[in-house]
């Protein structure tokens, strides 16, 4: 009984689409990372870019704050790099969704009529699934059309043909959107129809000249095989499946497929063969590729052959349908590019020695550049360009060019970037392009960061400037721009790149070594990659606890990851009692030209003032005001400011802040920026001689909302002198009980409620939003209070979406909310305001807001959009009653400038921070220690940008997109593996770096000496170094031998002397050496103590040394290491065998015990200090083994029932039993048992297969974690709470919290959780996900029950059971559905609570529910 939590979503991008989405003039880009689909507009910024790379290395828009990825000039000379203002383009996140599936190719659709005017998505899922979906506008969602499944039995061809899962799918759309094309299976086509108007007269490459006339557009009706007419029910006909041995029987190995442009009817492109590709078979099956042209008739479900190309070379591997003006088909191989015009004739280039050796096809020779084009990305520059961009595999840039004689093509060249010109600014190999308009590209990356690229050329620079007009045009929703602030010579600075008359005449030369000068490439975004995390290691805490994980490649980096946020403190002061505290920005007033003290001309805007609110020793409250020094804070011994006033309930300014306003319980005060008095409002009520108490205030210059203890609203405004006046109310403010409200200056009109026509002209766009004590959202404008312009009754209900039309069915049961901010959240690019609600409990509720169309209208309606959070608040260390009390003492605080960001805090017992980017969702992440009663932001010169909550900061260069914190440095190499030295406080990694092979000398093989190859193959070379965890920087070195790699490093607690029995935390590494397939390879074993020596005096932190203590050399390469037993041995994994080895005085490593294993070993492990090991490989399986001392020897006890392709695994503990969780391949997650006493185990001899849970990522590592108690665990545990469903257990054990859970990596850049599941909470969550299935509603119509399925076969989608289990075996509950509970409305939880809980009161059932969720969100991770 576990379950399964992705605690952070995979990072790495794997598609990418341009399309108008969100309405006909958008630009939106949509980008995949595995299972997770995200939705972006573009916002162009002006951004001032600096002197020097080196300054913008970390900056995101120029000048302002950094927080996210590297900014703009990167690659770029100081030459190139001299202050200018430019136009960049950023990400903006429109909306994000967690799938149930796999992403394996995006496609856009031009439907007839779509909710939102623009295009539709087509989405093509693993295993033979399509989806199509449109956004629509009125729910601010992703709507599904269709789903199509392609995955039955009779469309699998022959019993031996391979499964869906072992074929690579291609999704492929007509560039006219007439139809879809999915290739799946080995050799089957699915064609899926789509309504278009104007029949096939709508295409593309309508001539006028030739076609004549263009004729009026006519409903086309597609007809259905028996005759009947479809009519446009919807957009899609229906869809059938072709045999590509029915098209041409010569299609029995198809290779790639695409529809081409310039065509009638739907004609698509295929490259196939009749045998199969092998290099290994090159003199007997060179050049047996061809390429073919079929037309598809749609109505006949037919095709005819247009042209074929035979005798290709054997490496192509993708078709790429150019449009105009180059128009035709590109073929792309590994060592040449093939360009096949629409009367079959054929330019190829050579782009490396190989390509003549390995094929007879004619081709020019650019040779010379020695490129390898396999893993390459193509995407063409800009609509109108007939250039073509291709990034390598390492992250190059290239240029590909044609020379057009009329309407054909006459040649290729190839150009490469060069450096001062951002040729190497890609980082990593990409996986996929996307053109985002004129000058524009998004990169996608599964191994570095993802990027937006902009260009220019040298002929683009005298161009007339764009205007805004053209700015729009491209589709940017957002322009952040000033045009008078454009210079002149930087018109047009990212235009399109049109096919002038030179760039159609490039002419292929024989020698291309020389490189491109005239495009210019510069980063304008980047969205940060995780992916892929290798290895990971935890250090023990010392002052902030950490987790560090890697990623690979030219862009290999080392990660700091935290659960929590650590601030920077960078001081700390003694405030006894303090209760409330706030730092003030205040200004004096001063003549006009002057600048005032405290002003953004003096001091940069830097605080003056901290006020704090204390209890005296009597237990009242008293307020005292401090003056923010270069030293610390001083008390304000002159001005006005009266301690005995009482305490303050909130500070804020007036006026351009000039005056500073204090809200006490009974009275309102006002000072000068100087804190001299000015005016003091009391709260008499002048009617009734009442003096209700303020209990929240909320600022808006120059508005001031007054919420008091009978319920009711008031509001001051400042005159232009500062005075404050109450602000005539109307009678619903009047009547009605209130119990918060929040101010909001809508400066951007967002909301669309501007003042009324009849309000002065210089009204302030300020807005009132309320909490009624019937739980209704209220608006009113400040400019006029006699009635609301915006009521929402039904808040408190916490549905799904709200406005003013929604209403609840039937008596169902509301949340209880006891406070409502609005306030802006996002970064120094792109901001926005947000709804948020904080429940008694704690909990916070995030709303979105957005405009609804209005049908038939162009009005909008104002609509929220309720965002998922899946955070929990802890338990509440006091009582739920005394915690509810000092809520309102605690409010929620809006932060404008935090390190760049703009941010809400929640004090109490669950601090956190509400952060995002522009790029991300609001991610709530909980503040790290004690329970915090206030904050405030703090600009002094000591922590500029930083928030206090007594002096601390946010700390630098993190990111928050994920829900984690995240801090990646770059390291320049290629990391295998790493692991925490705890005594010495330091890293140690193990990299590699690619040098060319070259032949040795041999004295059988006198040929090799005349070795004349330039593309030489690459061999790695191994280093062990040492990293400061501080710095993270190299402060030592030891370099392997030439083809020797590390496969393996762990720390571990060694015997170094069998006399004294002593022992030291020692490295152990583990090697390869390859040296070819003819040779078998060999491993090391390093030993390595790090010693204290005297540092570099300019880098003190070299003060440590790697030293060697003995070096083995094995047979077989050393996959895996462990301490082993509780003597200080290790377990190696060495070629075929598993050996216990101990650490003499010699410096060898002597063997005791050893296992033949028959297969290489990839996993290892012991479960700590008890000898019990696993030992999984990629053929075989798993085995469970035991390790005795007395005698030394390895023991075989029990075995896996069936082969599995082990990548990861470790022992899952739980209770009295133990359980072994193993990851394979096909990204299945196995959870066996070991317990002889259960009959079908064979008395121990095999493991019982419990389930097996289908994860959707590839996993890297799995370690063995304890658990620490989460809140509801310790809250439960002090208030000696029974359990509801305790009366249904019968082993006190099986009741008792899990001791351990599992952390599991993955190469997309997510963290996991298998967590061991109490019998009580296992039926509680089981019956959860099955009410949340129908309850919720599910991205793209799919199954989360059948995504997470997987059969007896292996195959996802299948039952529910494996191996001994079946169906009727307790399954892994799917921790990311059932975390979606908060996503439903308070009466839907409601309901699925009375579902869950058996013979408990609905708040006790909550709670439980609650708790559950906490354990398996992570909340166990304690010390991270």
């Amino acid at each position: 009984m576990q379950c399964y939590t992705e605690l952070t979503p995979p990072t790495a991008v794997t598609h990418a689409l341009s399309l108008p989405f969100l309405s006909p003039s958008a630009n939106n880009l949509i980008i995949a990372k595995t299972s997770v689909l995200q939705i972006f507009s573009l916002k162009s910024l002006l951004t001032t870019v600096g002197a020097s790379s080196t300054d913008k290395a970390g900056a995101r828009n120029g000048a302002e704050h950094s927080t996210r990825g590297k900014g703009d000039g990167q690659g770029l000379d100081a030459s190139m790099l001299a202050p200018e203002r430019i136009l960049t383009t950023k990400l903006v996140l429109v909306a994000e969704y967690e799938l149930s599936c796999t992403v394996t190719a995006l496609a856009r659709v031009k439907t007839l009529d779509s909710k939102s005017g623009g295009e539709a998505l087509l989405v093509a899922l693993k295993d033979a699934k399509l989806s199509l979906v449109e956004w629509d506008p009125e729910r601010h969602s992703i709507s599904t059309i269709s789903i199509h499944f392609y995955e039955r039995e009779d469309l699998q061809g022959a019993p031996w043909a391979p499964d869906l899962g072992q074929c690579v799918n291609y999704l492929t759309v007509d560039p006219s959107s007439r139809c879809a094309a999915l290739r799946f299976g080995a050799r089957n086509l699915a064609i899926l129809p789509f309504h278009q108007t104007g029949g096939d007269l709508v295409m593309d490459d309508y001539d006028p000249d030739i076609d004549g006339e263009r004729p009026e557009p006519t409903t086309s009706m597609l007809k259905t095989p028996n005759g009947n007419s479809l009519g446009k029910e919807t957009p899609y006909a229906a869809s059938f499946v072709l045999s590509l041995l029915a098209l041409d029987p010569g299609l029995i190995h198809p290779v790639h497929l695409a529809f081409l442009h310039e065509y009638r009817e739907p004609t698509f492109g295929i490259l196939s063969s009749q045998v199969a590709s092998s290099s290994a078979l090159l003199h007997d099956r060179r050049d047996r590729l061809s390429y073919t042209v079929f037309t598809l008739d749609l109505e006949q479900r037919a095709s005819t052959t247009l042209l074929s190309v035979t005798d290709l070379p054997y490496d192509l591997y993708k078709v790429i349908p150019l449009p105009l003006p180059v128009g035709g088909t590109l073929l792309v191989g590994g060592n040449e590019l093939i360009h096949v015009d629409q009367a079959g004739k054929t330019n190829g280039v050579a782009i490396n020695e190989f390509a003549r050796q390995s094929s007879s096809f004619a081709m020019s020779d650019q040779s010379d550049l020695a490129l390898r084009l396999e893993g390459c990305t193509i995407e063409q520059l800009g609509i109108d360009s007939g250039e073509i961009l291709i990034v390598l595999s390492t992250g190059q840039l290239v240029v590909l060019g044609f020379k057009i004689d009329g309407r054909s093509v006459s040649g290729l060249s190839i150009r490469l970037i060069a450096e001062k010109n951002g040729g190497d600014v890609v980082q990593a190999g990409a996986s996929c392009a996307s053109i985002l308009g004129r000058g524009r590209i998004f990169i996608g990356s599964e191994d570095g960061d993802s990027i937006v690229l902009g260009w220019t050329r040298k002929s683009d620079r005298f161009k007339r400037q764009r205007s805004r007009t053209d700015i729009a045009n491209d589709g940017d929703e957002e322009i952040d721009i000033d045009e008078e602030e454009i210079e002149d010579d930087d018109d047009d600075l990212y235009s399109g790149t049109k096919a002038s008359g030179s760039s159609r005449d490039v002419k292929p030369s024989p020698s291309s070594t020389s490189l491109v000068d005239e495009y210019t490439f510069r980063v304008h975004d980047t969205l940060q990659n995780l992916a892929p995390i290798r290895d990971i290691s935890f250090r023990r805490p010392r002052q902030a606890e950490g987790e560090s994980g890697k990623a690979s490649q030219r862009s290999s980096s080392g990660l700091d990851l935290l659960r929590e946020l650590a601030p920077q403190i960078t001081r700390q002061l003694e405030f006894p009692d303090i209760q409330r505290i706030w730092a003030i920005r205040a200004s004096s007033p001063t003549a006009e030209g002057m600048v005032s003290q405290g002003s953004d001309g003096s001091g940069e805007g830097y605080d003056r003032f901290l006020i704090t609110s204390k209890l005296d020793a009597a237990g009242e409250e008293q307020s005292a005001a401090y003056s923010v020094t270069s030293t610390g804070f001083e008390i304000v011994k002159d001005g006005d400011f009266e301690p005995e006033a009482g305490g303050t309930i909130e500070m804020g300014t007036l006026n351009g802040g000039t005056r500073i306003v204090q809200a006490l319980r009974g009275e309102v005060r006002a000072f000068e920026g100087d804190l001299s008095l000015a005016q003091i409002f009391p709260m008499t009520d002048d009617a009734t001689g009442a003096e209700p108490k303020i209990v929240s205030a909320s600022f808006a210059d120059p508005y001031v909302l007054l919420v008091r203890d009978d319920a009711s609203v008031m509001i001051l405004r400042a005159d232009e002198s500062g005075d404050l006046d109450e602000v005539e109310r109307g009678d619903d403010l009047l009547t009605t009980k209130w119990l918060s409200g929040s101010l909001y200056e809508d400066s951007n009109d967002g909301f669309r409620m501007g003042p009324d026509e009849e309000a002065e002209d210089d009204a302030v766009n300020v807005l009132m939003f309320l909490l009624s004590a019937e739980g209704g959202l209220h608006i009113f404008h400040l400019s006029n209070l006699s009635k609301a312009v915006y009521v929402a009754p039904c808040l408190s209900f916490l549905p799904p979406f709200v406005s003013k039309e929604y209403t609840v069915r039937r008596s169902a049961a509301r949340d209880t909310l006891t406070e409502i901010l609005v306030a802006d959240l996002g970064d120094s690019v792109y901001k926005s305001p947000f709804l948020l609600l904080r429940s008694a409990t704690d909990g916070l509720t995030i709303y979105q807001p957005y405009q609804s169309p209005i049908e038939g209208s162009s009005d909008t309606n104002l609509r929220f959009l309720k965002i998922a959070n899946p955070h929990l608040p802890r338990a509440p260390a006091d009582d739920l009653v005394e915690s509810g009390k000092t809520m309102r003492d605690q409010p929620l605080r809006a932060l404008q400038d935090v390190q760049g960001y703009s941010t809400v805090f929640l004090p109490g017992s669950s601090p956190s921070f509400v952060l995002k980017s522009a790029s991300s969702l609001p991610r709530v992440i909980s503040l790290g220690g004690r329970p915090i009663k206030s904050m405030s932001g703090l600009h002094t010169p000591g922590c500029e940008h930083g928030f206090l909550h007594i002096d601390s900061n946010l700390p630098p260069d993190r990111h928050y997109e994920t829900g984690w914190v995240t801090h990646k440095t770059s390291l320049g190499e290629e990391i295998q593996a790493f692991d925490y030295h705890d005594k010495m406080d330091c890293y140690v990694l193990g990299t590699s770096q690619k040098l060319d092979f070259r032949l040795p000398e041999d004295e059988f093989h006198y040929e090799w000496s005349n070795e004349d190859v330039s593309l030489k193959p690459k061999i790695d070379q191994g280093s062990i170094k040492l990293l400061h965890h501080e710095t993270w920087t190299v402060i030592d070195t030891y370099t392997l031998d030439l083809a020797e790699a590390v496969m393996c490093i762990e720390t571990m607690s060694l015997e170094v002397s069998e006399h004294t029995h002593e022992r030291h935390e020692l490295v152990a590494v583990g090697t390869a050496l390859v040296r070819g397939e003819d040779l078998p390879s060999q491993g090391r074993i390093y030993i390595f103590d790090i010693i204290n020596v005297v540092p570099d005096p300019d880098r003190p932190e070299t003060d440590r040394k790697l030293k060697l203590i003995a070096k083995e050399e094995v047979k077989g390469a050393v996959t895996a290491l462990s301490e082993i037993g509780t003597q200080g041995f290790l377990l190696a994994a060495q070629g075929q065998k598993c050996m216990v080895r101990g650490l003499k005085e010699d410096g060898t490593l002597l063997p005791v015990a050893f296992m033949d294993m028959q297969c290489y070993v990839s996993v290892a492990k012991e479960l700590r200090g008890t000898g019990l090991c696993i030992m999984g490989d990629a053929i075989k399986g798993a085995w469970f083994t035991g390790y005795t001392e007395e005698p030394y020897q390895l023991r075989l006890f029990s075995k896996t029932p069936k082969a599995i392709e082990v990548l990861a695994g470790d022992f899952l503990p739980s209770g009295n039993s133990l359980y072994i969780a193993l990851t394979d391949a096909d990204t299945n997650l196995h959870i066996l048992q070991f317990n002889p006493d259960h009959p079908k185990s064979l008395s121990g001899q095999r493991l019982l297969h419990l389930h097996t849970f289908h994860t959707g990522h590839f996993p890297s590592t799995m370690t063995l974690l304890p658990r620490t108690p989460t809140s509801y665990e310790s809250f439960n545990a002090a208030s000696s709470l029974p359990d509801a469903d305790d009366a249904m257990d019968t082993s006190s054990a099986e009741n008792a919290p899990a001791q351990h859970h599992i952390l599991l990596t993955s190469s997309t850049g997510s963290l996991a959780l298998l967590t061991p599941l109490t019998e009580p909470s296992y039926r509680r969550l089981t019956a959860l996900s099955t009410y949340l299935l129908t309850a919720l509603p599910h991205p793209l119509g799919l199954n989360p029950r059948a995504y997470r399925a997987v059969d007896a076969a292996g195959n996802v989608d299948g039952g529910v059971g494996l191996g001994m289990g079946g169906g009727g075996s307790r399954g892994v509950v799917d921790g990311g559905l059932v975390r979606r509970w908060m996503e439903l409305g308070s009466w839907k939880r409601a309901e699925g609570v009375g579902r869950v809980s058996w013979g408990s009161g609905e708040g006790e059932g909550e709670w439980a529910v609650r708790g559950d969720l906490e354990g398996v969100g992570g909340a166990g991770l304690g010390f991270l």
